[in-house]
């Protein structure tokens, strides 16, 4: 059972370390802005008190949020991680398929769009942004990644 934990962990890491992959790649090669996990440290921190802000700008700073926001990042990767065994299964790391990996990678866009983006003010699924259809397609194009990011390192640890 402690393996099948370690090894749920271990994909949950390794999608979230090819999406940040995936970023960077990204500003290299389009100058697409890095993602700033310091505005999620901050909502992470004032969660205690409040889920939804109309600008997590505006909330009280919190000295370690960029540290927070990484931490936060990854343990959110690795609790998908830690899911899609759960659901798909410990015979699925034995024999991995893609398709459970994207189908929990398109699914986990609700989490930004309908509880991330309208916590820190952006509203439902980037609403208030500028841009919010291609806030929107970066996302599902960036949780592909992670899909693949699941997939592939269910791959290497099989």
């Amino acid at each position: 059972m402690l393996d099948v934990l370690l090894r749920a962990v271990a994909i949950g890491i390794g999608a979230t370390v090819l999406m940040d992959l995936w970023a960077i790649l990204l500003n290299k090669a389009f100058g697409q802005a890095k993602p700033n996990w310091a505005p999620v440290g901050r909502w992470v921190w004032h969660l205690r008190d409040k889920v939804f802000h109309d600008d997590i700008g505006q909330a009280a700073p919190y000295r370690h949020e960029l540290a927070l926001g990484w931490a936060f990042h990854y343990f959110v990767g690795i609790v998908y991680g830690i899911i899609l065994v759960a659901v798909a299964g410990a015979g699925w790391l034995a024999a991995p398929t893609f398709l459970p990996a994207f189908i929990l990678g398109i699914v986990t866009v609700g989490a930004g769009w309908f509880l991330l983006a309208p916590g820190m003010g952006a509203g439902w699924a980037a609403s208030k942004r500028p841009n919010p259809m291609q806030i929107r397609a970066l996302n599902l194009v960036s949780h592909t990644i992670f899909a693949l990011g699941l997939y592939g390192t269910a791959l290497l640890i099989r």
